[in-house]
């Protein structure tokens, strides 16, 4: 049997890419290109970051002495301890002697609560930056990429930055502090049943357990981030952010999920760079003359690894914020005129 030649419209058809894909594609390359444009705010939210780890681990560390002295042992002997047995120990000890556990809980409180305030305060700034530069861009997600075009697209200034930051602080110090709600209840629920947890059950409810409650916390992060986008971009209350993040993720939640799996993919390649980076550090430091270069190398990298996971976290927002105005444009019925992409995204209702 002789077999002709396929036919012009089967031909075409294999040709034609899915329009999901190019535009989610699109998104993410618009909201890395807004992330460049102002890289102000990635060395901003990373020193931010770095700064409220550090002040956290202060009165952590000072706990784990006053706790070593109160127990009446060596800081070096209870590290040495694994870790239910360091656990057990000291909550036995700071529960027999309530005014060192009181002067423990109070100097962790007081330094979580100002280092969250000022985290929120910095957030706030930083996704008005990307909000004011997505909306004045652009189509700079539009070859050719020229370094000057990417340039204009940045709208970083320190006035404005502070000012963003005064306008929406109340409002992010709000949902911040019911976000650390939520992560409380949640964390005394995960506590609650995994002490009820038998002995003999093993570790496969363990760890469903475990897998369910980093689930739940990924969910709520990503509410919580989507939350923050929209009370930005729409000048907006809490509570109307959360009705529409609602809407929002019931039109377009498998275009929220693509760009979440597809930046959370980004972050674990990220991640196995910087242990590899770390463990090859790490070996360096036991050779002779050129450990002396190790620490400055690893305080590089750390550095390094904070601007890089911050930039993603960046993208994210971004091309969170462009799905949120596209869905907006097509519920209102009008046409944006920053960049095509909005009026090219298919709808999922």
């Amino acid at each position: 049997m002789i077999v002709g030649p396929e036919p012009k419209a089967q031909r075409l058809e294999t040709k034609i890419v899915h329009p999901m894909s190019h535009t989610l594609k699109a998104s993410i390359k618009r909201g890395a290109l807004i992330a460049a444009a102002n890289w102000q705010v990635s060395v901003i939210q990373a020193s931010a970051d770095s700064l409220f780890k550090l002040l956290l681990a202060a009165p952590i560390i000072g706990g784990v002495f006053l706790m070593a002295l109160a127990v009446g042992s060596e800081p070096e002997s209870l590290l040495s301890l694994e870790w239910r047995q360091m656990v057990v120990t000291i909550a036995s000890s700071l529960f027999e002697r309530p005014v060192v556990l009181s002067a423990f809980l109070l100097s962790v409180a007081v330094v979580a609560v100002g280092g969250s305030l000022f985290v929120f305060l910095v957030k706030a700034g930083t996704v008005a930056t990307l909000v004011r530069s997505d909306r004045e861009a652009g189509p700079i997600e539009e070859p050719p990429l020229h370094v000057d075009v990417i340039a204009r697209a940045s709208r970083f200034s320190v006035e404005s930055y502070m000012e963003s930051a005064r306008g929406l602080f109340p409002r992010y110090a709000r949902l911040g502090f019911m976000l650390m709600g939520v992560y409380l209840l949640s964390g005394v629920a995960f506590l609650t049943l995994m002490a009820r947890r038998e002995a003999g059950e093993g570790w496969s409810p363990t760890a469903l357990l475990a897998a369910a409650f980093v689930a739940w916390i990924t969910v709520v992060n990503l509410v919580y981030l989507l939350v923050q986008i929209v009370v930005a971009a729409d000048d907006c209350s809490v509570a109307t952010a959360f009705r529409r993040v609602a809407v929002f993720l019931r039109r377009e939640r498998q275009h929220v999920g693509t760009v979440f799996l597809l930046v959370l993919a980004l972050i674990v390649a990220a991640t196995g760079a910087s242990v590899l980076a770390t463990a090859a550090l790490g070996l360096v430091a036991f050779v002779p003359f050129l450990g002396l270069a190790a620490l400055p190398l690893q305080l590089l990298a750390w550095l390094l690894r904070g601007l890089v996971f911050q930039y993603l976290g960046l993208t994210s927002v971004g091309a969170y914020l462009i799905l949120y105005r596209a869905s907006t444009n097509r519920s209102i019925g009008t046409r944006s005129q920053s960049s095509p992409i909005y009026d090219h995204l298919p709808s999922q209702a």
